[in-house]
């Protein structure tokens, strides 16, 4: 299971978190703040010896993924001490839902004055990147580093910050200098192989995923790690193999179902594909497991180009957070479905989807951050419509507020979609060196940017290079994603 799927799980509102932050251990305080530990790992602050335990039995689970085994330890923890901080904290980040993330995420940012500064900045950490606020959590993570260099947790979470920024030879440093602090803490191992892989080093991240196994030979997740790098190099029948060990571990984990959708879809088994989501709603435990099902659905039916259907499914998921006000959620579904009218070429239909995503926002509790990304999200959005309706003079404009606000951030992940923008507006006026210079500062690690980039090299009259860039498009072999889904096919025939 890698962190972009745990985030799934969560909601898609966390997907602004650029890490996922897991908290660090190692001894009970008096309830007061610990300033160091003689080991030189994070102080952990609690009253409660039970609560301790409590927490390093969830802690222990969610190391290993196991996300929803943990959640009662941690909620034991908080009944033995409601002011557990750390505890608040794992409980937010292995929540199934946006909303109780944001529940347990306040709660813990509440208690900073309380506990250790390893914990302080783990927290403060894990709330700037849930309200995007990348500068301002690096500054956190390098103070926690720099404070608490011999934890392997401080490392892994600095090394997190790198993937989710997409610095992959940074994030894989940080990892291997966690393996060597503590040469049998799993979740490094796991999430270097991710990072191998982001690099198309797919022989390291198989070593990484080998070792993963070893570690935990009787665990589901190992198995589905490396079903997915599997699946990633075209090996689909390997892949169900790993995702079939998975779940022969454990038949309620369902990160492997989901995962086995995807190798059916690339397969061409739509019906099989269909089969597994209903199956991992069947089985769903909480709401995030719900949701991900609906969500694959949608886009196993956009892969086919039944967007009447995707919009269904969206519909229902939608329907699972709207029951319970989970209004982060709600507002993303809207994004998702606003996506898929726009590749049905509904566009005033899309534009209300936009407009009822960013209202949501607006009027709800969310921080006045998340509201500020939401406006700034709003733009991307109206850029896009206009390019669609040859509306250029629209799309520079709002394409341009877009690249202010994304610049302001500093945040890697909305410049890279700033050039995204003026890639797509140039492609679209036919200024095809414009859009080859532009989309090649875009994310890299987006299917539609490779096959917009083939587009683009197709109409210069490199033949070659489209050919190449529609491949590496056509084969991306991700976990379902709706970006894939809307030009896999077309990708292929190219």
């Amino acid at each position: 299971m890698c962190l972009a799927y745990r985030k799934r799980l969560v909601g898609p509102a966390v997907l602004l978190a650029a890490v996922t932050v897991l908290v660090a251990c190692n001894r009970i305080g008096s309830g007061q703040p610990v300033a160091s530990a003689s080991d030189g790992k994070i102080p952990i602050t609690t009253k409660s010896n039970e609560a301790r335990r409590e927490f390093l039995q969830g802690r222990d689970l969610a190391d290993r993924l196991l996300g929803q085994e943990s959640l009662r330890h941690f909620d034991r923890a908080l009944v033995l001490d409601p002011d557990f901080a750390s505890a608040e904290l794992a409980r937010a980040n292995n929540s199934p839902t946006a909303k109780e993330f944001f529940v347990h995420q306040l709660k813990a940012s509440v208690l900073v004055d309380k506990v250790s500064k390893g914990e302080k900045l783990l927290i403060l950490a894990n709330e700037a990147g849930a309200n995007g606020e990348v500068v301002k959590q690096k500054d956190y993570l390098d103070e926690l580093i720099a404070a608490y260099p011999n934890d392997e947790r401080a490392q892994f979470a600095v090394a997190n910050y790198y993937f989710g920024q997409q610095q992959f030879k940074e994030a894989v440093a940080h990892y291997q200098k966690a393996t060597e602090l503590a040469p049998n803490f799993t979740p490094a191992y796991n999430v270097l192989g991710y990072a191998y892989r982001q690099q198309g080093d797919y022989a390291d991240a198989e070593q990484a995923f080998k070792k993963y196994v070893e570690l935990l030979p009787n665990d589901p997740n190992p198995y589905d790690s490396y079903a997915e790098l599997l699946m990633k190099m075209g090996r689909f029948d390997d892949s169900i193999a790993q995702y079939h060990k998975a779940l022969s571990i454990d038949p309620h984990f369902a990160a492997s179902r989901f995962g086995l959708s995807g190798d059916l879809m690339y397969k061409g088994q739509r019906n099989q594909a269909m089969a597994e989501l209903q199956s991992m709603l069947d089985q769903a435990r909480n709401d995030g497991e719900v949701r991900t099902a609906y969500f694959g659905m949608a886009v196993v039916a956009s892969d086919a180009g039944q967007f009447d259907e995707a919009l269904q499914a969206i519909d229902k998921e939608f329907a699972v957070a709207e029951e319970k006000s989970d209004v982060a959620s709600m507002a993303a579904d809207l994004q998702a479905k606003g996506n898929i009218l726009v590749a049905a070429e509904r566009y005033d239909d899309a534009a209300k989807q936009f407009e009822r995503s960013l209202k949501l926002t607006e009027d709800s509790t969310l921080s006045q951050e998340i509201k500020d990304n939401a406006k700034l999200q709003h733009q991307f959005n109206l850029t896009v419509l206009a390019i669609a309706k040859k509306d250029y003079a629209g799309a520079k404009a709002h394409a341009e507020t877009y690249r202010q606000g994304a610049e302001a951030s500093k945040g890697a992940a909305r410049i890279k979609q700033a050039h995204e923008l003026a890639g797509r507006i140039a492609l679209a006026r036919k200024d095809y060196a414009t859009a080859i210079e532009e989309l090649q500062q875009a994310n890299q690690q987006d299917p539609y940017n490779l096959y917009r980039l083939s587009q683009a090299y197709q109409a210069k009259g490199d033949a070659t290079k489209a050919h190449d860039l529609a491949k590496k498009a056509a084969e991306f072999n991700s976990l379902p994603q709706l970006n894939y889904a809307f030009i896999r096919v077309k990708a292929e025939k190219a």
